[in-house]
Protein backbone atom coordinates (compact mmCIF):
# COMPACT_ATOMS: atom_id res chain seq x y z
CA UNK A 1 0.00 0.00 0.00
CA UNK A 2 1.20 3.51 -0.81
CA UNK A 3 2.36 5.77 1.99
CA UNK A 4 2.04 9.52 2.50
CA UNK A 5 4.47 11.56 4.58
CA UNK A 6 3.18 14.18 7.00
CA UNK A 7 5.64 16.60 8.56
CA UNK A 8 4.67 17.52 12.10
CA UNK A 9 5.77 19.59 15.06
CA UNK A 10 5.55 18.27 18.59
CA UNK A 11 3.00 20.04 20.77
CA UNK A 12 4.18 21.15 24.17
CA UNK A 13 0.71 22.30 25.24
CA UNK A 14 -2.59 20.58 24.49
CA UNK A 15 -5.04 22.96 26.15
CA UNK A 16 -8.02 24.62 24.47
CA UNK A 17 -6.20 27.94 24.05
CA UNK A 18 -3.26 26.23 22.35
CA UNK A 19 -5.57 24.18 20.13
CA UNK A 20 -7.47 27.29 19.01
CA UNK A 21 -4.20 29.06 18.20
CA UNK A 22 -3.14 26.14 16.00
CA UNK A 23 -6.40 26.14 14.08
CA UNK A 24 -6.24 29.90 13.60
CA UNK A 25 -2.80 29.34 12.04
CA UNK A 26 -4.33 26.68 9.71
CA UNK A 27 -2.58 23.88 11.59
CA UNK A 28 -4.28 20.63 12.57
CA UNK A 29 -3.94 19.27 16.12
CA UNK A 30 -3.05 15.57 15.88
CA UNK A 31 -2.29 12.64 18.14
CA UNK A 32 -0.54 9.30 17.56
CA UNK A 33 -1.25 6.45 19.94
CA UNK A 34 -0.50 2.74 19.94
CA UNK A 35 3.20 3.12 20.62
CA UNK A 36 5.06 3.26 23.91
CA UNK A 37 4.02 6.87 24.38
CA UNK A 38 1.19 8.99 23.01
CA UNK A 39 2.51 11.76 20.78
CA UNK A 40 0.69 15.08 20.34
CA UNK A 41 1.75 17.10 17.31
CA UNK A 42 0.45 19.57 14.75
CA UNK A 43 0.67 19.58 10.96
CA UNK A 44 -0.32 21.87 8.13
CA UNK A 45 -3.83 21.25 6.90
CA UNK A 46 -2.65 21.03 3.29
CA UNK A 47 -0.54 18.01 4.25
CA UNK A 48 -3.78 16.00 4.53
CA UNK A 49 -4.86 16.64 0.94
CA UNK A 50 -3.39 13.42 -0.45
CA UNK A 51 -4.65 11.40 2.51
CA UNK A 52 -8.22 12.59 3.03
CA UNK A 53 -9.43 14.05 -0.26
CA UNK A 54 -8.85 10.95 -2.35
CA UNK A 55 -10.65 7.64 -2.94
CA UNK A 56 -7.35 5.79 -2.48
CA UNK A 57 -6.14 4.26 0.77
CA UNK A 58 -2.74 5.10 2.24
CA UNK A 59 -0.60 4.42 5.24
CA UNK A 60 1.16 7.41 6.80
CA UNK A 61 4.75 8.21 7.73
CA UNK A 62 4.68 10.89 10.42
CA UNK A 63 7.95 12.81 10.75
CA UNK A 64 8.37 14.71 14.02
CA UNK A 65 11.68 15.97 15.47
CA UNK A 66 13.73 13.70 13.24
CA UNK A 67 11.73 10.58 14.11
CA UNK A 68 9.54 8.69 11.63
CA UNK A 69 6.43 6.95 12.91
CA UNK A 70 4.53 4.52 10.64
CA UNK A 71 0.80 4.89 11.21
CA UNK A 72 -2.70 4.69 9.80
CA UNK A 73 -5.41 7.32 10.08
CA UNK A 74 -7.76 6.34 12.87
CA UNK A 75 -10.24 9.21 12.96
CA UNK A 76 -10.61 12.72 11.58
CA UNK A 77 -12.97 15.50 12.60
CA UNK A 78 -14.29 18.24 10.30
CA UNK A 79 -15.96 21.55 11.08
CA UNK A 80 -19.70 21.06 10.39
CA UNK A 81 -19.99 24.27 8.35
CA UNK A 82 -16.60 24.94 6.78
CA UNK A 83 -15.32 21.34 6.43
CA UNK A 84 -11.96 22.45 7.82
CA UNK A 85 -10.06 19.67 9.55
CA UNK A 86 -10.34 20.12 13.32
CA UNK A 87 -8.41 17.12 14.62
CA UNK A 88 -6.79 13.89 13.44
CA UNK A 89 -6.05 10.67 15.30
CA UNK A 90 -3.41 8.24 14.09
CA UNK A 91 -2.56 4.73 15.21
CA UNK A 92 1.08 3.64 15.21
CA UNK A 93 1.70 0.36 13.40
CA UNK A 94 4.43 -2.26 13.54
CA UNK A 95 5.44 -4.90 11.01
CA UNK A 96 3.93 -7.84 12.90
CA UNK A 97 0.86 -6.15 14.36
CA UNK A 98 -2.42 -6.34 12.38
CA UNK A 99 -4.26 -3.08 11.75
CA UNK A 100 -7.79 -2.35 10.60
CA UNK A 101 -8.49 0.13 7.84
CA UNK A 102 -10.81 0.76 4.92
CA UNK A 103 -9.75 -0.06 1.37
CA UNK A 104 -11.53 1.06 -1.83
CA UNK A 105 -13.51 -1.42 -3.92
CA UNK A 106 -12.95 -1.37 -7.70
CA UNK A 107 -15.47 -3.09 -9.95
CA UNK A 108 -14.30 -4.68 -13.20
CA UNK A 109 -16.15 -6.24 -16.12
CA UNK A 110 -19.68 -5.66 -17.34
CA UNK A 111 -22.30 -7.79 -15.70
CA UNK A 112 -24.62 -9.99 -17.73
CA UNK A 113 -27.52 -8.38 -15.91
CA UNK A 114 -26.52 -4.89 -17.03
CA UNK A 115 -26.19 -6.12 -20.61
CA UNK A 116 -29.75 -7.48 -20.29
CA UNK A 117 -31.01 -4.08 -19.13
CA UNK A 118 -30.51 -4.30 -15.38
CA UNK A 119 -29.01 -1.67 -13.09
CA UNK A 120 -25.84 -2.18 -11.04
CA UNK A 121 -26.03 -1.10 -7.40
CA UNK A 122 -22.80 -0.87 -5.39
CA UNK A 123 -23.47 -0.89 -1.64
CA UNK A 124 -19.85 -0.54 -0.53
CA UNK A 125 -17.35 1.89 -1.98
CA UNK A 126 -14.85 0.76 0.66
CA UNK A 127 -14.46 -2.38 2.74
CA UNK A 128 -12.90 -2.59 6.17
CA UNK A 129 -10.13 -5.17 6.40
CA UNK A 130 -7.60 -6.44 8.94
CA UNK A 131 -4.00 -7.26 8.00
CA UNK A 132 -0.39 -6.71 8.91
CA UNK A 133 0.95 -3.57 7.15
CA UNK A 134 2.86 -5.56 4.50
CA UNK A 135 -0.37 -7.24 3.35
CA UNK A 136 -2.56 -4.16 3.12
CA UNK A 137 -3.84 -3.97 -0.49
CA UNK A 138 -4.23 -0.74 -2.47
CA UNK A 139 -7.71 -1.83 -3.54
CA UNK A 140 -10.09 -4.77 -3.64
CA UNK A 141 -10.96 -5.79 -7.20
CA UNK A 142 -14.37 -7.35 -7.80
CA UNK A 143 -15.37 -8.86 -11.16
CA UNK A 144 -19.09 -8.29 -11.74
CA UNK A 145 -19.24 -10.04 -15.13
CA UNK A 146 -21.15 -13.17 -13.90
CA UNK A 147 -23.91 -11.19 -12.14
CA UNK A 148 -27.34 -11.51 -13.74
CA UNK A 149 -30.47 -9.50 -12.97
CA UNK A 150 -31.42 -10.34 -9.40
CA UNK A 151 -27.91 -11.56 -8.49
CA UNK A 152 -25.94 -10.27 -5.52
CA UNK A 153 -22.28 -10.52 -4.66
CA UNK A 154 -21.55 -10.91 -0.96
CA UNK A 155 -18.42 -10.25 1.09
CA UNK A 156 -18.10 -14.01 1.54
CA UNK A 157 -17.88 -14.45 -2.24
CA UNK A 158 -14.67 -12.41 -2.48
CA UNK A 159 -11.59 -14.64 -2.28
CA UNK A 160 -8.56 -12.94 -0.76
CA UNK A 161 -5.17 -13.85 0.71
CA UNK A 162 -3.25 -12.08 3.43
CA UNK A 163 -6.11 -10.23 5.06
CA UNK A 164 -9.60 -10.70 6.45
CA UNK A 165 -12.79 -8.68 6.09
CA UNK A 166 -14.34 -6.98 9.09
CA UNK A 167 -17.83 -7.45 7.66
CA UNK A 168 -20.24 -10.40 7.87
CA UNK A 169 -20.07 -12.82 4.94
CA UNK A 170 -23.67 -12.00 4.00
CA UNK A 171 -23.05 -8.27 3.57
CA UNK A 172 -23.98 -7.31 0.00
CA UNK A 173 -21.18 -5.55 -1.88
CA UNK A 174 -22.88 -5.19 -5.27
CA UNK A 175 -26.16 -6.30 -6.82
CA UNK A 176 -27.93 -6.12 -10.18
CA UNK A 177 -31.52 -4.95 -9.95
CA UNK A 178 -34.18 -4.83 -12.57
CA UNK A 179 -34.25 -1.39 -14.17
CA UNK A 180 -37.49 0.42 -15.06
CA UNK A 181 -36.75 -0.23 -18.71
CA UNK A 182 -36.41 -3.96 -18.09
CA UNK A 183 -39.59 -3.96 -15.99
CA UNK A 184 -41.61 -2.41 -18.80
CA UNK A 185 -40.19 -4.93 -21.24
CA UNK A 186 -40.96 -7.86 -18.93
CA UNK A 187 -37.38 -9.04 -19.18
CA UNK A 188 -37.12 -10.25 -15.60
CA UNK A 189 -39.01 -12.40 -13.14
CA UNK A 190 -41.03 -10.89 -10.30
CA UNK A 191 -38.51 -11.89 -7.66
CA UNK A 192 -35.85 -9.90 -9.52
CA UNK A 193 -37.82 -6.74 -8.76
CA UNK A 194 -37.11 -6.95 -5.04
CA UNK A 195 -35.09 -4.19 -3.43
CA UNK A 196 -31.49 -5.10 -2.68
CA UNK A 197 -31.17 -5.63 1.05
CA UNK A 198 -28.72 -3.25 2.65
CA UNK A 199 -26.55 -4.87 5.30
CA UNK A 200 -25.73 -2.95 8.45
CA UNK A 201 -22.85 -0.55 7.88
CA UNK A 202 -23.33 -0.31 4.11
CA UNK A 203 -23.22 3.07 2.42
CA UNK A 204 -25.54 4.24 -0.40
CA UNK A 205 -24.12 3.92 -3.90
CA UNK A 206 -23.05 7.57 -4.05
CA UNK A 207 -21.48 7.64 -0.65
CA UNK A 208 -18.72 5.92 1.24
CA UNK A 209 -17.74 5.23 4.77
CA UNK A 210 -12.06 5.56 8.38
CA UNK A 211 -9.76 3.44 9.36
CA UNK A 212 -9.65 2.08 12.77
Amino acid sequence: MKSITIQGTKRESVGKKSTKALRDAELVPCVVYGGQETLNFSAEERAFKGLVYTPEAHTVSIEVDGNTIPAVLQDIQFHPLTDKILHADFYQVSEDKPVVMEVPVRLTGRSKGVVAGGALRQSFRKLKIKAIPANLPDEIVVDVTPLKIGSKLYVGDIKVDGFTFMHPDNAVVVAVKMSRTAMKGGAADEDEDEETATAEGEAPAAEETSAE
